[in-house]
């Protein structure tokens, strides 16, 4: 073994409660392979290796394709990451938590020891139910009590087709699984499970358990717990904390970018968390990686779990050492009396036709193919009749271009509808006006996203967590399972209306001196991405004097300015600050539609906007531009000027403090 701690099977478990538990996740969704899981077990020590293989839509496309008898419910790279690590998991005596039984936990659990009877293993195999209430919620959902998540907000307008779910004959419900926390998966671990596989537990659950199980924590130790919800938040996604999705990416070498490992969090007794990864691999565990980790996905200042909910206004992070950086400053208090319910139903049907146009008079061009379209469709009766129909205009012609393709952009009308003859009558329209196009028209050779495919649509609904029957099944090595039920917390609190606010005391701008045009990505780091209909949006400076000015600047009105012609008055927008890491957060609530599945934005993930905004010119700062080291994600010519000279003493000193600490 390759790991610091040079640990074996057999003084694993004697050191629990001693030392800061390690836990390796291997899977922040299906799509990563079985090999990740093998990794975290054999590159390395680790006590704890959880997985979370499950984004809101594959667990409703696993329930429809297992009703038609063409999936078995659990991922495959959920199983393909056991078989390959149980020999691993066995000597080395390293517990295993993960949510990869998506619809059918039951299922991947009795495949998983039926592998353990064949290899002569001692593993313990355990499953949780309780998270899947598709009969409820289809005999309740006429009755009107699924609250929508966002529904408390007054200030909040639901999309077109928010409710159509209620319309069961035309729009089947498909899944509903509600969120679960930690307990279930405590429990578990209790009994003596080795090997813990789950349906819908929160993405963090799995580490939370961990933490809590491995230093024996009471249900109210709630700051230890939300120091284990955010330690779980950030290694739960597949490489993001160790260099993927990482916005400042091109300061390092791209070869250290490629194939990366995935994080390890070691939780101490406190739930504060260093973050790291094995020892000789590729990637990077920095401040700035562990930061947009942090922001991402974030709705606001307060995490919630079902087990605890987490304040993060104080949240701390700094490097300890190459590779390591420690989170700390989680408030913890009392969860909230209800959890997430997702509940999908067959939404309707979508289609996209994709054109394009090259060079001259561009813009005029696609007035005309719009105008076109549209009275071709109110002639025949139907243009009103579209759930939702959109023609977006997609990049910006170069000027004087070099090639024709840097001459050309492109028009994607996207159609959503409950009739698939509607999506059809949308392709013959364009069709019989084919000819009639304008000059240089041209498109794909492949049309077939014109035809209407059925799409999923989600619900996110409230549900009260004293309502849900969960329980913990233990296997024996013949399949029979011992059931034992799990309880609820024993207490809770509401939730509070969420926080949003301008800046206090907000600093001229004009005290920061000279400024020159410049990206916002000059300067400042960022990430973005998606909480069901809504788009989350954090960005951070890299110096504590940048600090005034960030938190100066975006305010909400210029949050709304940089979005430009996206912004829309329907939506609503929030706003928080984290000051100990000099960043500022934004929700953008409704931007998504009805979520990922159903939604019209390219970017249906919210992944891009982050450097949408970064690539927005504003007035910087020139002290800040001067020690960027990086302009428009171009490298600056070396310069041996005192504000370059400072910086590199500053690193060098900070980086000795940080190996002093490790010491």
């Amino acid at each position: 073994m390759n790991g610091s701690n040079g640990l074996n099977g057999s003084s694993r478990w004697s050191q629990r409660g001693q030392r800061p538990v390690r836990v390796a996740n291997c899977s922040g969704y299906k799509a990563d392979p079985g090999y990740q899981m093998r990794r975290q077990a054999e590159q390395g020590d680790v006590d704890f290796i959880t997985g979370d293989y499950l984004a809101e839509i594959n667990i409703a496309e696993n329930a429809e394709a297992m009703a038609a008898g063409k999936h078995p419910g659990y991922e495959q790279t959920a199983w393909d990451g056991i078989e390959q690590t149980i020999d691993l998991l066995a000597s080395e005596q390293i517990k295993v938590v993960i949510n990869g039984g998506a619809q059918n936990p039951k299922g991947l659990a009795e495949k998983t020891q039926q592998l353990v009877n064949e290899r002569g293993l001692s593993l313990n195999i355990t499953y949780i139910e309780g998270d899947n209430l598709l009969s409820v919620v289809k005999s309740q959902i006429k009755d009107g009590i699924y609250a929508h998540l966002d529904s408390s907000n007054s200030e909040i307008q639901m999309v077109k087709n928010t409710l159509a779910l209620l319309d069961t004959e035309g729009r089947p419900i498909i899944s509903a699984n509600a969120y679960l926390g930690a307990r279930e998966i405590l429990k578990a671990l209790e009994l003596g499970a080795d090997i813990v596989i789950a349906g819908r537990v929160a993405d963090a659950s799995p580490v939370i358990a961990a933490a809590w199980y491995w230093w024996s924590w009471s249900e109210t130790d709630y700051d230890r717990l939300a120091g284990a919800l955010v330690a779980g938040h950030l290694i739960e996604c597949s490489a993001y904390v160790t260099g993927s999705n990482f916005a400042g990416f091109y300061e390092y070498p791209l070869d250290q970018l490629i194939d990366l490992p995935f994080g390890i969090a070691e939780i101490d007794s406190d739930g504060s968390c260093v973050v790291t990864k094995h020892e000789n691999t590729r990637g990077i565990v920095t401040v700035d990686t562990v930061k947009t980790q942090f922001l991402y996905e974030l709705q606001g200042n307060v995490y919630l779990n079902s087990d605890v909910k987490a304040y993060l206004d104080d949240v701390e992070i700094e490097e300890v050492g190459r590779n390591r950086v420690c989170l700390s400053g989680i408030r913890g208090a009392p969860p909230p009396p209800t959890t997430k319910l997702a509940i999908f139903y067959r939404g309707g049907f979508q289609s996209e036709l994709v054109i394009n146009a090259t060079g001259y008079a561009t813009e005029e061009k696609w007035q005309l193919w719009e105008k076109m379209l549209r009275y071709g469709l109110k002639r025949k009766g139907l243009l009103d009749k579209f759930d939702l129909l959109e023609f977006q205009v997609l990049g910006t012609p170069q000027e004087n271009p070099r090639t024709q393709h840097a001459s050309t952009t492109y028009m994607r009308i996207f159609a959503e509808t409950s009739d698939a003859q509607l999506n059809l009558e949308l392709a013959k329209t364009m069709g019989e006006y084919g000819m009639q196009h304008f000059s240089g028209f041209h498109s794909t050779r492949n049309m077939a996203a014109a035809a209407p495919r059925p799409f999923l649509a989600i619900y996110p609904a409230l549900y009260d967590q004293n309502n849900l029957d969960c329980s913990v099944h233990m296997l024996a090595p013949d399949l029979t399972a011992t059931r034992t039920a799990v309880g609820h917390p024993g207490r809770y609190e509401a939730l509070e209306a969420r926080d949003s606010y301008d800046t206090s005391k907000a600093v001229q701008l004009s005290t920061f001196g000279p400024t020159q045009p410049a990206r916002i990505g000059d300067v400042c780091l960022a990430r973005s991405g998606d909480k069901g209909p809504n788009l989350n949006f954090g960005i951070f400076v890299r110096h504590a004097d940048e600090w005034d000015w960030l938190r100066s600047f975006f305010s909400l009105s210029r949050m709304k300015e940089l979005m430009g012609d996206d912004w829309r008055e329907e939506y609503h927008l929030e706003r928080v600050e984290f000051p100990k890491i000099w960043a500022v957060h934004f929700v953008i609530y409704g931007i998504l539609g009805r979520g990922v599945s159903s939604s019209s934005r390219l970017d249906a993930f919210g992944k891009g906007f982050a450097d949408f905004v970064r690539d927005k010119w504003v007035d910087v700062p020139v002290r800040f531009l001067d020690r960027a080291r990086y302009v428009g994600g171009k490298r600056k010519p070396v310069q041996e000027t005192a504000s370059a000279s400072t910086l590199r003493r500053e690193t060098r000193a900070k980086r000795k403090r940080a190996d002093s600490k490790v010491g």
